[in-house]
């Protein structure tokens, strides 16, 4: 582990040199991708550093116990010794974590799609408390939503919504989040006052650029219709509504929500390639998935991963076990202590396959 590290170490000397090279500064693109490389390896290497430093210190340390030494000093020299040992076990732990092998997508932007399940009229209001919920995390996170598309139903959730979430390690926060969702809850709807059980499927997909995704014009079929709004009644006169289809693979997206024709199909695309990296990705992975499966789940959107209990004020991660008595916290996006156990469990089990 330690070449390694000490390799990585190199690496970024390396290209702190190269970034000074004027040939390098005056090449934007080079420069761009050597900033870039240079920034993947800043965390794992200040953290070697910093434990390279706590080993030395801790040599010293030991170092002093050998000298005649007052009690007192000599019970300082054994506590700080205590500390820097704690200090470098720690830092082992980090530096373990920091060489996992790294998800290709974790820094790209992400697409959510929402879609009402099973419970009629509540499953669409259930679909607008997760939409309303993610797009408040995506805030506290200083990061951007924009909205894709959106089917709204008669009481003012949601059939379908999808949404773009533009941040800094989006997917590597939200990426754990595709599943069902189940909520239960009295609803609105329901006069008797008895609880419902009602569901919305969550899918998180990385945001796909061009190059990643290469999409042939003749493949696809593109139609143009009339925007509707909650309950099917027209929007506006103008055909700006689009729904592309991708022939090969049967898949459609429809986009309706700006005036602009054009924006709408620039979005609708911006989805199918969203779509069509993750279909590539899952045939690759499919071999594998089974050995690879982690503690928190495949990410299949047919797994139920958590229950949102209102009576009870309860919201239960199936996965991983974990049961906060904070729901509306939650609803407010308050979701850092769900996703960091998430995050936590899925780090202790690829190291567990690593050893």
């Amino acid at each position: 582990m330690f070449d390694k590290l000490q390799h990585l170490e190199d690496r970024y000397e390396e290209l702190n040199a190269l970034m000074s090279n004027p040939e390098i500064i005056n090449n934007p693109v080079e420069l761009q991708k050597h900033a870039k490389a240079q920034a993947e390896l800043t965390d794992i290497v200040e953290t070697f550093r910093n434990y390279k430093k706590v080993v030395n210190e801790l040599d010293e340390a030991k170092a002093m116990l050998d000298e005649k030494l007052e009690p007192e000093m000599k019970e300082m020299v054994q506590q700080e010794i205590e500390e820097l040992e704690e200090k470098r076990e720690k830092l082992e732990e980090e530096l373990k974590i920091l060489l996992l092998p790294k998800d290709p997508n974790d820094e790209k932007n992400v697409i959510m799609e929402i879609r009402a399940g099973a419970g009629g009229e509540e499953a669409g209001l259930f679909a607008g408390d997760l939409y309303r919920m993610y797009t408040r995390y995506a805030e506290n996170k200083g990061w951007k939503t924009e909205l894709m598309s959106a089917h709204y139903s008669d009481l003012g959730g949601f059939k379908e919504v999808i949404f773009l979430v533009q941040g800094q390690g989006a997917y590597s926060k939200l990426k754990f989040e595709s599943g069902v969702h189940r909520v239960q809850r009295v609803p609105t709807t329901e006069s008797g006052g008895r609880i419902h059980t009602s569901t919305a499927t969550v899918g998180v997909l990385p945001e796909a650029e061009e190059v990643d995704v290469q999409i042939d014009p003749n493949d696809l079929r593109i139609d143009v219709f009339c925007s509707s709004g909650p309950g099917g009644q027209s929007v506006n006169t103008t055909q700006s509504a689009v729904r592309v289809t991708h022939i090969p693979t049967g898949l459609v997206v429809s986009c309706q929500d700006e005036k602009s024709q054009h924006k709408n199909k620039d979005k609708a695309l911006k989805v199918l390639r969203a779509r069509l990296l993750e279909r590539a990705q899952s045939e690759q992975a499919g071999e594998l998935a089974q050995a690879r499966k982690s503690q928190v789940g495949t990410g299949d959107r047919s797994e139920r991963i958590r229950t949102y209990n209102f009576p009870q004020g309860r919201v239960t991660d199936h996965r991983i076990g974990l049961t906060l008595h904070k729901l509306d916290q939650v609803l407010l996006g308050e979701l850092d202590e769900i996703i960091d156990a998430l995050i936590t469990t899925d780090q202790a089990e690829k190291l567990k396959q690593v050893e």
